[in-house]
């Protein structure tokens, strides 16, 4: 019998490894099936960005060079 996975309801966020020790300047991401978002760790329940998984790619890429 085939067992369904439960749909993740709420994102997990994690702090970018950029961020340091600096607890008053984190970005926190958080991998959704369209692509990442991303928000600031001090305003947990404000806006945050929606980025495709090509565009969070690019990103990655273009900030390794």
């Amino acid at each position: 019998m085939p067992v369904a996975l439960d749909p993740i309801s709420e994102p997990v966020w994690f702090k970018s490894s950029y961020s340091g020790g600096n607890t008053t300047e984190c970005v926190e991401a958080a991998f959704v099936p369209a692509g990442v978002l991303l928000r600031d760790s001090k305003r947990p329940e404000g806006p945050h960005v929606a980025v495709s998984a090509e565009v969070w790619c690019n990103f990655l890429a273009a900030s390794v060079k």
